[in-house]
């Protein structure tokens, strides 16, 4: 009787097998084969294995990119995940006050990618923009469009202010999952705020803080239009990233193969790092819960 049942339910996934092998796999095949080609011309492709991948491997540009973009994303991680958590842990639990905190939290989520690099390009410049007015006025020769270090933290603090919410909002339903009977006996118990936070509440989160490093990871390791609306990789290259490098070769260069081969390359590097993130949380997670 089962047997029929599982065929019928087979029938049911084909049509999401079928999306996704268009929407994946396809264009992921298309680019492996773009990678060890040469292509010449529309009809004119010359086989050249994995000479597109020791290139790639070898340029001191993408070594460059690779390194601010790991930095960034460090520094991201670092930054977001304590501010968050921080912020969910003061907003409100219960009334209309839990609702507008929310809702104002989640403001600078609903702002398109290129409305927010538009509005940091504003607020940042020293002439118009209240951020660089008063940090000339406050006798800081700000300029992000000319000093790199301006630029680099320029590029974090919208970073920063764009996406923290999001891990403030995670924290916030994992904190909302803790049970009052957790509260109500450490309080009998006479624990210090400190020691709610550390025992109850920070194991209580271990799951939705692995979730929010891999999101804010994966998406920090994949920015672009932000940096590029406000700097445009500037000044120098001081904030061209990863993406931008391969925009550049595949649009800019119209360097077809190499550019196909260093998006496997970084396909396959966020994988790790998503792994070694994953694995870290997860171990770390386990041995709090012993």
């Amino acid at each position: 009787m089962d047997k029929p049942v599982n065929q019928r339910a087979w029938f049911l996934v084909l049509p999401v097998v079928a999306i996704v092998a268009f929407s994946a796999v396809v264009p992921l095949m298309t680019v492996v084969n773009y990678s060890v080609q040469d292509i010449l011309g529309p009809e004119q492709r010359l086989f050249v294995g994995t000479e597109w991948f020791r290139k790639v491997l070898h340029d001191p540009e993408l070594h460059g990119a690779l390194l601010r973009q790991i930095v960034f994303s460090l520094s991201i991680l670092a930054i977001e995940l304590p501010l968050g958590v921080g912020l969910a842990l003061v907003l409100p639990r219960e009334g209309w006050r839990s609702s507008l905190s929310l809702v104002l939290v989640s403001l600078p989520l609903l702002i398109p990618w290129n409305v927010v690099g538009t509005i940091w390009q504003i607020f940042g410049r020293g002439d118009i923009g209240l951020g660089g007015v008063l940090l000339n006025g406050l006798g800081i020769e700000y300029n992000y469009t000319a000093n790199p270090v301006h630029a680099w933290l320029t590029v974090l603090t919208m970073d920063v202010w764009h996406w923290t919410p999001l891990v403030a909002l995670l924290a916030y339903a994992g904190l909302r999952a803790v049970p009052n009977a957790f509260y109500q006996a450490a309080k009998i118990d006479g624990a210090s705020r400190w020691a709610i936070f550390r025992f109850i509440e920070l194991p209580k989160l271990s799951g939705v803080l692995t979730i929010a490093v891999l999101l804010r990871f994966m998406d920090s390791f994949t920015i672009y239009t932000e940096p590029f609306v406000l700097t445009g990789g500037g000044p120098g290259n001081a904030t061209t990233f990863l993406s931008q490098y391969l925009t550049t070769l595949a649009v800019g260069q119209f360097d077809l193969g190499r550019a196909a081969a260093f998006s496997l390359v970084y396909f396959l590097v966020i994988l790790l790092f998503s792994y070694i993130f994953y694995t870290a949380m997860n171990s770390t997670s386990g041995e709090g819960g012993k």
